[in-house]
């Protein structure tokens, strides 16, 4: 177990360092978390305080979903509880939980029926994954705004949250961060394709449903667990001491 939970710290810890590299981050807000119980009771989470650049394994915190800290020298932001702890208790397949400002993705959430189209390959493995919550809730200091944001889930493993920013989740870390990563390009190349101010150019929905499920469900995950070693080989040579 003791072995496990160290893979796991050293796991979110990577996905909070590179995030931060792809300049996903904001300042130190935001949580990654990482559910480690069967029940989604007991997870993982980036502490209260330390920006994702600086975060060691040896800072992750483990707590419990009642707000107790089980292990960790540090504290975690209410948001963190609010937000996350919803999610993992009543999304099974919920493991990871990526919450983010990302400037692109976020954008959307901006406008006017803001939407990530279907007229790219990388928005394609999102075809009928994400939710939308056009609605905004304020600061989530309460589980009411927490229950908001994983009803509006729904059986989606993605949301797009009104003025607010995204939440991806997955069955792993490395699902979780490989979608993470695909959404922002998806949402910045739709973005500066609209700055060219012509329309965009569609893809029949045939094609559409053919390649998502080529993407999502007639490949295996060696891609996805590819692209995160090759994050972590970065990170050690990058960024020794990451896994302390």
């Amino acid at each position: 177990m003791e072995r496990d939970l160290q893979e796991a710290r050293e796991n979110l810890t990577a996905a909070l360092r590179y995030a931060d590299k792809l300049g996903l981050s904001e300042g130190i807000c935001n949580h990654f978390s990482l559910a480690v119980s069967d029940d989604g009771e007991e997870f993982l989470v980036n502490p209260q305080g330390l920006h994702w650049s600086e975060v060691k394994a040896s800072d992750i915190v483990l707590c419990h979903r009642d707000g107790r800290v089980l292990d960790g020298h540090h504290s975690v932001e209410a948001t963190a509880y609010f937000i996350h702890a919803p999610i993992h208790a009543n999304r099974p397949s919920a493991k990871a939980v990526l919450h983010t400002h990302m400037p692109y993705a976020t954008s959307l959430t901006l406008v006017e029926n803001g939407r990530l189209e279907m007229v790219e390959q990388g928005a394609l493995r999102f075809y009928d994954r994400i939710a939308y919550e056009d609605s905004y809730g304020g600061l989530a200091l309460n589980d009411q705004e927490g229950n908001r944001i994983a009803d509006a889930m729904a059986d989606k493993p993605i949301a797009f949250l009104g003025h607010h920013g995204v939440v991806v989740t997955a069955p792993t870390i490395e699902k979780a961060f490989d979608d993470l990563y695909y959404l922002e390009r998806a949402a910045q190349v739709q973005t500066l394709a609209k700055m060219h101010c012509r329309p965009l150019r569609s893809i029949p929905q045939q094609t559409v449903e053919q390649t998502a499920r080529q993407i999502n469900e007639e490949s295996d995950l060696t891609q996805v667990q590819a692209h995160f070693s090759a994050i972590k080989r970065i990170l050690d040579r990058d960024n020794p001491g990451w896994r302390d």
